[in-house]
């Protein structure tokens, strides 16, 4: 009985082997023809093909992206097994106003110039002028390191007579984090489209891909512009600094105007009438000259040549010379004297 039992045991085994063989067989030929049919269809449609190379690649990143998030030796998860979170260093622009009146203007220019390099920063803008009594104004912009931003501010305000100042602190720190994750994933967004254009061999699909990576990368340097922005603005603060002169004036000793005073108020007075008066004469000159000589062509050659009017004779009445009055008869009186 042992024999038949044996025998039984074997059959079993080979006709195992033979269902597993045949599965195989029909799975083979199910996946070659999926194959050929997706290579047919393929070959039909071109333009939906390269409509799926941007859906593709977004899927590729997002898978890339998910096996980041989910890796265990990721940033995110050393920071969770360790239970210290990793907290950026804050990122403020600092910028600072201020307006002094100085005795000499370039001997304070010289020194707030000396002040910024020695802090290690640098002149960013300059620009002097002049008023109308010939006072000497000048604007000056410092960039300095924001480790010496007080230092530097403490040491302009000695300078002179300080008349206004504003100071302001912007925290950027959100800006910086999220500006430098968005160029992390960026990048890794312009590599995963450079290998799927390696791999590409459709030119529906290389152009699909270009025009993509032509996006990514203006979005990339965006964000590096962006990011050296404000780099510069954190790493070195912005001091505006305004120098202007005042006049040298001799006061008298009870702070009342003198004879002197009087004397250069009246000359400057008189010095500002005499100049209008000639202004206005300059300005009456031209009609002046030219009504002369309209005068004098009316006199010289114009009125000489009109016809003269004739004076008419006196007439004579007919009936000869008017009887002249006879005398009045004297009074008694006289005739009695006679």
């Amino acid at each position: 009985m042992c024999a038949p039992r044996s025998l039984h045991t074997v059959h079993s085994v080979r006709t195992a082997h033979s269902v597993r063989a045949l599965a195989g067989l029909l799975l083979t030929a199910a996946l070659a023809l999926a194959g050929c049919s997706a290579g047919v269809s393929g070959g039909d449609s071109a333009k939906p093909a390269a409509g799926a190379a941007k859906p593709a690649a977004d899927a590729a990143e997002s898978a890339a992206g998910a096996g980041r998030s989910g890796a265990p030796g990721g940033a995110a998860g050393k920071a969770e097994s360790t239970g210290t979170p990793v907290l950026a260093q804050n990122a403020i622009i600092r910028t600072a106003s201020l307006t002094l009146v100085v005795k000499n203007v370039p001997e304070a220019l010289a020194a707030a110039r000396t002040t910024a390099l020695d802090a290690g920063g640098y002149v960013g803008q300059e620009r002097t002028s002049r008023d109308g009594d010939g006072h000497e104004r000048t604007r000056i912009v410092l960039r300095v390191p924001t480790a010496k931003y007080d230092e530097v501010l403490t040491g302009l305000q000695g300078t002179g007579k300080l008349v206004h100042r504003t100071a302001k602190a912007e925290d950027v720190t959100d800006q910086v984090v999220d500006v430098d994750s968005r160029i992390t994933s960026q990048r890794a967004s312009v590599d995963r489209i450079r290998a799927l254009m390696d791999r590409a061999t459709r030119m529906s699909d290389i152009v699909s891909l270009e025009g993509e990576l032509s996006r990514r990368q203006a979005d990339l340097e965006a964000l590096l512009a962006r990011q050296a922005s404000l780099k510069d603005r954190t790493s070195l603060a912005t001091i505006t600094l305004s120098l202007s002169g005042t006049p040298v004036r001799k006061a008298s000793g009870d702070g009342e105007p003198g004879f002197t005073d009087a004397l250069a108020g009246g000359w400057q007075v008189f010095v500002t009438g005499v100049r209008w008066i000639t202004l206005a004469l300059g300005a009456v000159l031209p009609f002046a000259a030219f009504t002369a000589v309209l005068v004098l062509l009316w006199l010289r050659v114009v009125r000489p040549r009109l016809p003269r009017r004739t004076q008419p004779a006196p007439a004579a009445t007919a009936l000869g010379p008017l009887p002249s009055a006879r005398p009045a008869p004297e009074s008694a009186e006289e005739a009695d004297r006679g």
